[in-house]
């Protein structure tokens, strides 16, 4: 608890915004979101991925998360996947998926550079589209996601 006050304390008197949300949801968000583009990639191998990833940045549930609700926040990777297709009425496109450990860095990254510069995940999926960190993935999937992030920089 004490590490928390001091890092936000440092963030204040260096004029820092902490983040999106809570750095408490931060942790739980960018996991449950890897582990969502995994799970519908692994599930759902003749379903296109990357379309997938598309419509859920521009969702309202990711808005919802961007928004700090809880409710939402909290969800596991199967609660979220289930919650999106009912709320958004979403049905998956036939195409490829991505394969391998890349769509769960993927979702992991997005979640992170959301909360970092606190930025609107449809903004952030327009401004670092999917077909870019396919061909970044290589060069920084093995830094430490804040690195990631830093390195693509705010664009």
């Amino acid at each position: 608890m004490q590490i928390k006050l001091r890092m936000f304390l440092v963030h204040c008197f260096r004029g820092e915004k902490m983040g999106a949300y809570s750095e408490a949801y931060l942790g739980d968000v960018v996991e449950n979101q890897g582990k969502l583009f995994d799970f519908v990639a692994q599930s759902y191998p003749d379903s296109d991925t990357e379309d997938f990833i598309n419509t859920y940045m521009k969702s309202k549930t990711r808005k919802n998360i961007d928004d700090a609700m809880a409710y939402v926040n909290t969800m596991d990777a199967k609660e979220l996947w289930k919650y999106f297709s009912d709320t958004e009425k979403y049905k998956l496109k036939q195409g490829k998926a991505i394969e391998g450990f890349m769509p769960d860095w993927i979702g992991e990254f997005y979640a992170y550079y959301q909360w970092y510069y606190d930025i609107p995940s449809a903004d952030v999926i327009n401004k670092v589209p999917v077909d870019f960190l396919r061909k970044a993935y290589y060069g920084l999937h093995d830094l430490e996601l804040d690195l990631a992030v830093k390195k693509v920089g705010k664009v």
